[in-house]
């Protein structure tokens, strides 16, 4: 069966940062080509991107990943029936939330500076577990919570979800209507692999094209009521940075999007239409998206130099392998140019001895001089006709069945 993958190539010049830290607040680095790059994980950018979200579609188009997901039912239960008091409300949600996940949801035990137990009596439950639940799924668990238990009594909830018919439109409740952050990065239930969602979208880490230090910046801060005679600092500090032109690439299984995704809520809309819509929000996302880690000290807000993007029917492909020897400084300084003439070079040689290019479409987002020979390889497009164009393109791939 043909498929159909988006592949999203970004270059991109960040400044000093320091955007993504590992646990000595070093910005995260990897070795590649026989050089130490600056690097920005996958799980970094992806939650920048999540994050993006927020401005580009409605709540109840997203989840929420949280352990307190019986917090999150009880909340619904509670707007719906405010006869309910809040302790019957949290537990009719942890039933449910028991019931449709098959995980354990209990108050978590705590413990005191001194070591005592501390009293857990009005604690909501929780998970043990970050859990991922799309809105309208949060919605209709309370729901049944409420048609199983009208009066709020937990036992006949309980005695409601006994019923075979029941316990079966909780879980289906969980494992449909799927949230698009959901259906894009996936969704893991241990204690029920059933409701598992496989990821439609693979993130790389973002890879430096050419070798970076990284630096230290020794600060100062003075003591604003200090008198005159009173000198030095109120509190000295380093702070480690470095900086970079950094290799993107994410990749969109579209065919995977669309079968989690399913033909969405509007009977007179095309069966494409959730699949397109989540595709276009996540590259707007993915190409604006920055982690702000240390953003105001650094202030870095970049947006990217170059954007490829290429809607393919076989396999995704990344070009990383552009920058395996690394790039050199230009004779004028940076290292964006050069890297956008190894991109211009390496693709339709990759692609000419691998055959991948056939019926692929591609479109070319390019700003300045430097990223001209980039224009080669596709259409020339602005921000919006990438958004349009692909969301076109996308809707006939899936709509023809392909």
């Amino acid at each position: 069966m043909t498929r159909a993958i988006l592949d999203i190539h970004i270059l991109q010049n960040v400044p000093p940062s320091n955007i993504n830290r590992d646990d000595t607040g070093t910005p995260k680095t990897a070795t590649y080509g026989g050089v130490r790059r600056a690097r920005v994980s996958s799980q970094a950018w992806k939650r920048a991107t999540r994050d993006e979200f927020r401005n580009l579609l409605p709540e109840s188009e997203l989840g929420t990943r949280t352990k307190k997901v019986a917090e999150a039912v009880a909340d619904r239960i509670e707007a719906a029936d405010s006869s309910l008091s809040r302790g019957q409300a949290v537990a009719l949600a942890a039933e449910m939330m028991r019931a449709a996940t098959g995980s354990k949801i209990e108050v978590p035990v705590r413990r005191k500076k001194s070591g005592a137990e501390e009293d857990a009596a009005e604690e909501s439950p929780e998970s043990s577990y970050l859990m991922f639940l799309g809105r309208r799924q949060l919605d209709r668990l309370a729901e049944l919570a409420l048609a199983g238990a009208p009066d709020g009594d937990v036992e006949a909830l309980k005695t409601f979800l006994k019923a075979k018919e029941n316990k079966t439109a909780a879980q289906r409740a969980v494992n449909t209507r799927h949230s698009v952050d959901i259906a894009l990065f996936g969704r893991m239930v241990a204690d029920s692999a059933d409701l598992n969602v496989d990821a439609a979208t693979q993130v790389a880490h973002a890879l430096g094209t050419h070798a970076s230090d990284i630096e230290s910046d020794y600060y100062t801060a003075v003591d604003d009521s200090n008198k005159k005679e009173e000198s030095g600092a109120g509190m000295i500090g380093t702070i480690d940075f470095n900086s970079a032109t950094l290799y993107r690439y994410a990749a969109v299984d579209l065919s995977e999007l669309h079968h989690t995704l399913g033909v969405g809520l509007e009977p007179s809309a095309s069966p494409s239409t959730p699949a397109q819509q989540a595709a276009r929000v996540f590259l707007e996302g993915f190409v604006t998206s920055l982690p702000t880690g240390k953003v105001n000290t650094f202030g870095h807000h970049t947006l990217p130099a170059a954007v490829v993007v290429k809607l393919r029917d076989r396999r995704p492909v990344s070009f990383v392998g552009a920058f395996e020897e690394p790039v050199r400084v230009g004779e004028n300084g940076g290292f964006m140019a050069e890297s956008c003439d190894r991109l211009a070079k390496h693709v339709p040689a990759l692609e000419e001895q691998y055959g991948v290019a056939e019926g692929d479409r591609t479109w070319v987002l390019r700003v300045g001089e430097e990223t001209k020979k980039l224009a080669a390889l596709g259409t020339e497009v602005t921000l919006a006709e990438l958004l349009d164009q692909v969301e076109s393109a996308v809707a006939e791939r899936l709509g023809t069945g392909e």
